[in-house]
């Protein structure tokens, strides 16, 4: 087991009037493992624990901005805790390597997911056409189970978690991002690319005492006219968490996307019923009855394709009993609560906001979406969901007093 210290947390802190405290505010909702962030003072920068008024610590994790994190135990609606620094020594909560291509992230030795860079191999007789990158994948629950897929056999082209779009006018070209290697997504050959999303650079990765992460720039490149033009530029920054609310624990990976047009021609972005943040699930839930769907609206896999939702969950059973990956959608994203497409055949979900009409991605106005995404063992249950995407979009505060 790692361990993580912080360079100067053996400095004493001395209780004492005009001692530095922090004060979390649960705000209108029950907090349990609720993900706190806040902006760390001077004072508090050189410590890795919080002390609760019971004499209860949990690590805190500060980068070189100031920009702190932590996990609230407990604490319920219209309640405040107060927190003050504590010597101690923590221990490495996410663990982040990079093997190859991989970014693998584990949590006390324990797999947790990763993330592939350059594009990986294919299965056995498969078309390297299909040879893709800069997605997550695998990605396990707390206990150890696989919730995503990769090059299924239907969709060659799907893959963990990942982000494209399907229908596009770029200059007047239509690159399909979506469908790499097939259709319109390739040449007649089958042999090339016509559009393409690909990994460009890693900028950092880091794991540490309550979260770990990275950020990578990938680009959207559109091969369909006589030369290569990119189309956007894209920035993902990813966060993983292991949390345990109201008794149950799970992984938590929190993914912001920031597109931007490439140069002076903006994406365009017709109607259409796919295309978005995609998710593809287990190989053992590719038989139609094996999968559970499940929107925050209640509705299952027929009735809720088509719909809108601030939360959607895909799950079935892996070695002998349920596992699902949740995927809570922020309220500031675009055209919220999101447009759904769920897979009628395939345990495959989408976040497809063209459904709702036409709209395009402009120079100069970059496009922000913002995902929570949740992963445990067990049935679903609407209301722990629920309970997670309002701690997400009303997350408890956090402020710094001496």
């Amino acid at each position: 087991m790692n361990k993580f210290f912080l360079p100067l947390f053996v400095l004493p802190w001395i209780a004492a009037a005009g001692e530095t405290k922090l004060t979390v505010n649960a705000g209108a909702h029950d907090r349990s493992g609720s993900i706190i962030s806040f902006t760390a003072s001077q004072e508090l920068r050189t410590t890795a624990l919080l002390k609760a008024e019971d004499g209860t610590t949990v690590p805190v994790q500060i980068d070189e901005a100031g920009h702190a994190f932590f996990i609230e135990p407990q604490l319920a609606a219209g309640k405040t805790k107060t927190y003050t620094p504590a010597k101690g020594e923590v221990v490495e909560a996410i663990h982040a390597a990079k093997t190859g291509d991989l970014v693998e992230f584990t949590s006390m030795g324990k797999p947790l997911f990763s993330y592939q860079t350059e594009p990986g191999p294919v299965p056995d007789g498969v078309s390297p056409v299909f040879s893709h990158g800069a997605h997550l994948h695998p990605i396990y629950s707390p206990g150890g189970k696989l919730v995503t897929g990769n090059h299924p056999p239907d969709h060659r082209w799907h893959r963990g978690i990942w982000f494209a779009w399907t229908e596009t006018d770029f200059e007047g070209r239509k690159p399909d991002f979506w469908n790499m290697g097939k259709g319109a997504g390739a040449d007649k050959s089958g042999e090339k690319l016509l559009a393409e999303v690909r990994f460009a650079a890693l900028d950092k990765m880091w794991g540490g005492p309550v979260q770990g992460g990275f950020q990578s720039q990938h680009r959207f490149i559109d091969h369909t006219g006589e030369t290569a033009k990119d189309a956007l530029t894209e920035t993902w920054d990813v966060t993983a968490y292991r949390i345990k609310a109201d008794g149950r624990e799970a992984n938590v990976i929190d993914l912001v996307s920031t597109q931007n047009c490439a140069g002076s021609s903006p994406l365009k972005l017709p109607k259409y019923f796919y295309g978005g943040l995609g998710v593809r699930g287990n190989r053992l839930w590719d038989p139609v009855d094996a999968v559970n769907m499940l929107t925050s609206n209640g509705d299952t896999r027929l009735k809720g394709d088509s719909t809108k939702g601030k939360w959607v969950y895909l799950g079935g059973d892996v070695d002998g009993g349920p596992t699902g990956i949740a995927v809570l959608i922020h309220p500031a994203n675009f055209r919220f609560p999101q447009p759904l497409r769920l897979n009628p055949k395939n345990p495959q979900l989408c976040i497809a906001p063209s459904q709702d009409g036409d709209w395009s991605i402009e120079p100069g106005k970059p496009y922000v979406s913002r995902y929570r995404i949740v992963i445990a063992d067990g049935a679903p249950d609407a209301a722990w969901i629920e309970k997670l995407w309002q701690d997400y979009a009303e997350p408890a505060t956090a402020e710094v007093t001496n």
